[in-house]
């Protein structure tokens, strides 16, 4: 599918979903009753060796930059098992520790990490979890970090109530004054048991609504990073090395390739990146374009960031691209879960 193509279909279901449109499937229901016995084998492979409860990392990272009189940064992490780090064993494995470690070095300051992520989660999820986290108005996010996706597109939800459902939670956090970085839906392509044409097709769906999810959540006033072929190129190329035990979710050095994705943007959405790296850099290739024209170049490749740029022009909202560089996430201590659980 070319990107014009794909940009079309993002708006068409990011449409759907702003007004109240019915289900636009992504994959068709003839399609989806030839694949249904190869969904079945590939369930036998996918999904074995991995533990069921990912480990808490929740707690405060970067303690020696407490000072007097400066609270820390609060990072919440929403969505589903990518967001909650399942496929590891170590808190400081999982992709909330591993930016809330490099968020505290980029600021200097602490950083308090919560997380109400779900394994199983789908994006109808997210109205409970937002409501957890606006529980106490005076402990808002300074930052919300939101993974979600791979399950709409496995259990069949239709995208426009997929992205209804994810544009309302970013809607609600930017409301309380939050901002919001979402990583779109990876590319379920990649799972190494899944096979041809359902890999194919798979590939198709996620890249998809990943696009729509991008255009939802930038005209809500968050930004989107593109998770997709994190789950590509690399994982493809090294599914022993970036895929865990279940060979579904990722392992440490997965985990941490995607946290270097989304650690600049979320850094740019706190105003803690460098200005200089803030303007459109031409010779990557970034600049501004309409929004469902960037969503669908953005979800072709891994790390690409999507943020508002400009009110709506003759071809509907603008959006900047950016192709950040990855920045290496800083070696963190043990988590304040694993501090806890040593012997005194």
């Amino acid at each position: 599918m070319t990107s014009m193509s794909r940009a079309r279909v993002a708006r068409r279901i990011a449409a759907g979903a702003a007004y109240g449109g019915g289900g636009i499937g992504l994959l068709g229901a003839a399609a989806a009753g030839l694949l249904l016995a190869e969904v079945q084998l590939a369930k036998r492979h996918v999904g074995n060796g991995s533990s069921p409860h990912p480990p808490s990392a929740e707690g405060v990272y970067g303690q020696a930059y407490e000072g007097p009189g400066e609270p820390p940064l609060r990072l919440t992490m929403l969505g589903d098992s990518t967001a909650a780090g399942q496929g590891v064993h170590r808190a400081r494995q999982t992709p909330g520790a591993l930016l809330a470690a490099g968020l505290s070095a980029v600021a200097e300051r602490p950083v308090l990490l919560r997380n109400v992520a779900v394994p199983g989660a789908q994006s109808d999820d997210l109205d409970r979890q937002v409501s957890l986290v606006l529980a106490a108005p005076e402990q808002v996010p300074d930052i919300c970090v939101i993974m979600i996706g791979a399950n709409d597109v496995t259990h069949r939800m239709p995208p426009t109530r997929s992205v209804r459902h994810l544009s309302a939670a970013v809607r609600r956090l930017r409301t309380a004054g939050a901002e919001v970085v979402v990583g779109t839906c990876p590319d379920l392509g990649t799972i190494e048991p899944v096979q041809q044409p359902l890999r194919w097709l798979a590939r198709r769906a996620s890249r998809q609504l990943a696009a729509a999810q991008t255009i939802g959540t930038v005209e809500q006033g968050g930004r989107t990073v593109s998770l997709g072929d994190l789950l590509g190129p690399e994982f493809e190329a090294n599914p022993r090395e970036l895929f865990g035990p279940d060979n579904y979710h990722p392992s440490a050095e997965g985990y941490a390739t995607a946290s270097m994705a989304v650690l600049p943007s979320v850094c740019a959405a706190l105003g803690l990146w460098p200005a200089e790296e803030e303007r459109p850099d031409l010779s990557r290739r970034e600049g501004f374009l309409p929004v469902a024209r960037a969503a669908a170049e953005a979800a072709s490749e891994a790390g690409t960031e999507v943020a508002a740029a400009m009110p709506t022009g003759p071809r509907g909202p603008w959006a900047l691209l950016k192709r950040r560089r990855r920045r290496r996430v800083p070696a963190s201590d043990p988590t304040p879960a694993e501090t806890a659980d040593r012997p005194t």
